[in-house]
């Protein structure tokens, strides 16, 4: 074996081993932010507390003019917390968050993003090991572009947080993603280091496949906006219907944001990356001239790439009318991010096509 080889196989174990170690850091942010949660989780008597102080700040004590032969003034009594004022509006302040306002939750919470970083640390250096191994861009097979998919999404959750973003309800359904991600890439999706086939070998794929795993991670966060939303909303709803939503679901969906908070944070995430994966579709098919001396080939990579993006613009398209916005253009966020996924793993798996020489 030649020096080169040798030394690529070093970094390529090298990288495998940073992989498998952010795995472990994961799960321990995975048991932080579960820390974060119970320790969150408030009495009944603190959750009456905290919605009169939110109706404190959101509705202001009524009065009114009594009649002429009074001459002074009444204050009225509450009115009733308003919880959704018409279709598409919310009139409820957002949660405290996964802490719960409190010192024990907030401080889990701290520890929690803080592995997270470590993890994302480790997992972007085992990826760049990766990329040392082959000599190339580190997204040439389906487990590459997994770790990748991963550190991407990682990376911006930790932006918004450094933005000051109120965004730390993500972090566990985000890190248990994460450990399923690089879960099923170690163990079923691993690929060794190797070259592609000379089709690849062009800058076009430091451009279009680096936007599309961007692109991907952004919509995932997204796509967990819009599933919080719909419980959420579902959560607002019975409570202005006068029903009691259970202990569980009072617990967790209390200490979320607003139903109007998670719609407009899916709304500007979706809406902020839609363009990057129209250029996605585009860097494609330039690629695809480059390659194959034509744009388009109807290859199934090439149409569910297509599917996805109309799938949003319709989700787009539809929060600009008045009859979709709420849980209808939700529905279609959800299925647009359903589509994505399927372009992933669906098409790379179960569907042959040109773009299935890269391998699993």
């Amino acid at each position: 074996m030649s020096l080169a080889a040798a030394t690529n196989e070093n970094l390529a174990n090298i990288s495998n081993t940073l992989i498998y170690s952010s795995m472990a850091v994961y799960t321990l942010a995975f048991f932080a932010h579960i820390a974060e949660w119970v320790f969150g989780s408030r009495s009944k008597v603190g959750r009456t507390a905290a919605a009169l102080a939110g109706s404190a700040t959101a509705d202001s004590t009524v009065k009114v003019q009594t009649a002429q032969n009074a001459g002074g003034t009444a204050v009225l009594d509450r009115p009733r917390i308003v919880t959704r004022s018409a279709a598409g509006t919310r009139d409820v302040p957002d949660g405290p968050g996964a802490a719960g306002g409190t010192f024990k939750g907030d401080l889990w919470g701290r520890i929690a993003v803080s592995l997270t970083v470590v993890a994302f640390a480790v997992q972007a250096a085992g990826v760049v090991a990766r990329a040392a191994s082959v000599q190339r861009a580190p997204w040439g097979n389906m487990y590459e572009f997994s770790i990748t998919f991963s550190t991407v999404a990682v990376g911006a959750y930790l932006l918004l947080l450094a933005l000051r973003k109120n965004v730390r309800w993500i972090g566990l359904l985000l890190v248990t993603t994460v450990l399923l991600d690089l879960g099923i890439a170690t163990t079923t999706l691993y690929t060794d280091s190797d070259q592609l086939v000379p089709a690849l070998h062009s800058y076009w794929l430091w451009i279009h496949v680096s936007t599309a795993i961007i692109c991907g991670a952004v919509f995932y966060l997204g796509a967990v906006g819009t599933l919080l939303y719909l419980f959420r909303d579902s959560y607002e709803n019975k409570l202005a219907g006068g029903g009691t939503p259970g202990r569980f679901a009072t617990s967790v969906l209390e200490r979320l944001p607003s139903a109007k908070s998670l719609d407009t944070f899916s709304y500007r995430i979706n809406a902020a990356v839609f363009p990057l994966w129209t250029f996605t579709i585009i860097a494609g098919a330039i690629w695809a001239g480059d390659a194959w001396g034509r744009y388009w080939g109807w290859d199934p990579k090439e149409v569910w790439s297509f599917i996805t993006w109309v799938a949003y613009a319709c989700y787009l398209h539809a929060r600009a009318t008045a009859g979709w916005k709420g849980r209808k253009a939700a529905y279609l966020a959800l299925i647009a991010f359903g589509c994505w996924l399927f372009n992933y793993y669906g098409v790379n798996i179960f569907v042959t096509g040109k773009h299935s020489y890269a391998g699993v």
